[in-house]
């Protein structure tokens, strides 16, 4: 194999760290990173493309796929220089979020009032987001090199980790972070296990135009186990997110356009009014996702490829930024001298993400299960569980201020 190394200044000494994986968490971590101090080679699956992706103003469509940004992140994102770059013209504040049980009666409100805060998130799009990121870790000049090829080997030595990628070329570092989604492969090199349990379940998304104004209000709608979602937009525009049975998902996709507008302005009782669509609905499979570990000798975990959990939260995304922040925040205390692939070092990173993310995917999970039981009184104590909840402005508080972060 052919050893590669690369440097901001161009000379033969190696990255301080490797990033494998080009998706949002993966230019993420590459901007956390080099804020920490460190040089950074990205590893980009083939054929991908180094260059910005466009801008969102020049595609008139709107993304399938949209994100929940919590504050913190924003405020992160900030802070390294990514969200800069976001177009605020195709990005909608959340500024309150209704919650409606399977009974017609209960909910819970959140309202960033009550938060004593501007907005409880941002919807921003995939591709929104996709540029800002791309522009920001462009912004770093030399300190970046980027790669394209599929990581095949990964040996792990007492001081370096080498990342051999196919045709051959090898990138010794001493820290390698794995970027690279729910389906890692850095992961299974690395030997780190994972627990996997598939939900029977579906994701579909859509965007309307809605006749009725949304307000910067999100809804959604427990149905037994299945939860609707419709997540403010510019304008008159909708997000959906529909997670329900593989079954009905497969009826869902499977609906014309203005079919499927219909059922979901019947199923959403009129609160949008009558709803047209933008495009095709898509559809993701929905599963949990435990790791056994989020590092190991000169390796860490970011991302999906760390933990992915029940989208009615809205949280994988913020989960991600979260190791991203925590990671760098991690580095840049060790000091510029200190081995960033220290396993000591990186169990320090461990720590700090073990309870935000285990208490994201209890509550997920927990809800999914609660939602979807059919014993015997389970509809009636969620229910009841659920005004109790929207009259204890204190809990409701504290969860709020959770999402937040």
């Amino acid at each position: 194999m052919m050893a590669v190394s690369f440097s901001a200044a161009g000379s033969a000494s190696r990255p301080d760290a490797v990033v494998v994986g080009a998706g949002l968490i993966g230019a993420a971590a590459v901007l956390g990173l080099t804020e920490a101090g460190l040089r950074v080679c990205w590893v980009a699956p083939p054929g991908f493309d180094a260059s910005p992706a466009a801008a969102p103003d020049a595609a008139p469509d709107w993304d399938s796929r949209v994100y929940a940004v919590s504050p913190g992140s924003v405020e992160w994102l900030s802070s390294v220089g990514a969200w800069r770059g976001v177009d605020g013209t195709r990005t909608c504040d959340v500024i309150a979020m209704r919650v409606s049980g399977d009974d017609g009666r209960s909910g819970i409100g959140f309202d960033s009032h009550d938060a004593r805060r501007p907005r409880l998130a941002v919807i921003c799009e995939s591709s929104n987001l996709a540029y800002a990121l791309e522009r920001a870790v462009t912004a770093r000049g030399d300190a970046v090199t980027r790669i394209s090829g599929p990581v095949v080997e990964l040996r792990v030595g007492e001081r370096t980790a080498s990342v051999g990628l196919s045709g051959g070329t090898t990138l010794r570092t001493p820290l390698v972070i794995a970027a690279d989604g729910a389906a890692s492969t850095v992961r299974e090199l690395a030997g780190i296990t994972v627990d996997r349990r598939d939900y029977g379940h579906t994701a579909v998304v859509a965007n309307f135009r809605c006749a009725v104004p949304h307000h910067g209000v999100a809804r959604q709608w427990f149905f037994g186990d299945a939860v609707l979602a419709l997540l403010p937009l510019p304008g008159d525009l909708r997000s959906m997110v529909w997670s329900c049975a593989d079954a009905h998902a497969a009826w869902l996709l499977g609906l014309p356009p203005e079919a499927l507008a219909g059922e979901v302005a019947r199923v959403a009782g009129g609160e949008a009014g009558s709803l047209q669509a933008l495009a095709p609905a898509c559809g993701f499979p929905l599963r949990l996702q435990r790791v056994s570990q989020l590092v190991g000798p000169r390796i860490a975990l970011v991302g999906d490829a760390a933990h992915t959990v029940h989208p009615l939260a809205g949280q994988g995304m913020n989960l991600g930024f979260g190791d991203c922040r925590e990671l760098s925040a991690v580095l840049s205390a060790c000091g510029p001298q200190a081995d960033p692939g220290d396993l000591g070092l990186l169990r320090r990173y461990q720590r700090a993400r073990a309870e935000p993310i285990a208490t994201m995917r209890l509550a997920t999970d927990g809800l999914f299960r609660l939602f979807s039981s059919t014993l015997p009184g389970a509809a009636r104590l969620r229910n009841l569980g659920m005004g109790w909840v929207d009259r204890a402005p204190l809990l409701k508080r504290e969860l709020m201020a959770a999402a937040m972060d």
